[in-house]
């Protein structure tokens, strides 16, 4: 499969990058991403073309690049959940797509369910991947890193960004013996995708997540999944968010 154009869908003064593979199938499926994506960079990666390649052979897969990020407008300020949730929907209107199956990685899959349960008839089934409602303690939440813990890892990624603990511990999460050569080829694509104020500005607001409160409003066919052994998300949390949304399937984490 070659490299389909790369689009652009406004989204009030912020241009998101979007691409469009799979053009003849009857099933639409946006794909929101994790902490760092790059359109165009991701073909480089043959894991990731075989990823495309396989969504693309049932669906018309429409992925893109979170605001500030990747190909997408480099915007200062780290936005709202709520904007970049809402980034789904005018990809969607650029990509001509009326509803879809909304498949929502790590923070992504914060977004994907503020989508779901704000545009509930454009939102076919949703996919939730590697997600929990926080991702940093509370007094009334007791899974994912304390805040201490988040505060210093921000201050660290200022300081030696591009990190290749980023990238098997809280940044992309592929665990401690993951592959160097995987590590680096997606070290090579996060640096790509973000300066280091972006990161940083990013993992602020992933640190201040928290949609537990939008769960319960999701009225659509939901499925939940998650790696075992992620090393940033607990079993425990999923399930808890799992059992949130009314009548989500939760799986992939030893049911």
């Amino acid at each position: 499969m070659e490299m389909p154009p790369v689009r652009y869908a406004r989204s009030g003064g912020v241009n998101v990058a979007y691409q469009v593979t799979g053009e003849g199938a009857d099933l639409d499926m946006v794909l929101a991403p994790g902490a760092l994506s790059h359109l165009a960079f991701m073909w480089n990666e043959p894991r990731l073309v075989h990823m495309i390649e396989r969504f693309s052979r049932f669906s018309r897969l429409i992925r893109f690049d979170k605001r500030g990020t990747g190909m997408s407008d480099r915007v200062t300020d780290a936005a709202t959940l709520e904007e970049r949730a809402d980034d789904i929907r005018v990809v969607m209107d650029a990509a001509g797509s009326e509803h879809a199956v909304i498949l929502g990685i790590s923070e992504g899959g914060s977004m994907a369910c503020w989508f779901a349960a704000q545009h509930p008839s454009r939102t076919r089934a949703l996919i939730v991947w590697g997600c929990q409602a926080r991702f940093v303690r509370a007094p009334d939440y007791p899974w994912g890193m304390p805040i201490e813990q988040h505060e210093r890892q921000i201050t660290e990624l200022i300081r030696s960004w591009p990190s290749r603990e980023y990238v098997r511990t809280f940044g992309a999460g592929v665990g401690p013996e993951a592959d160097d050569g995987v590590v680096d080829a997606l070290l090579s694509r996060m640096q790509m995708a973000a300066s280091p104020a972006a990161v940083v500005a990013l993992e602020r607001m992933n640190g201040a997540l928290d949609i537990r409160n939008i769960l319960p409003a999701i009225r659509v066919p939901t499925l939940v999944m998650a790696r075992e052994g992620d090393p940033i998300v607990e079993p425990e949390a999923v399930r808890d968010l799992a059992e949130r949304i009314p009548g989500s399937l939760p799986e992939g984490i030893g049911f």
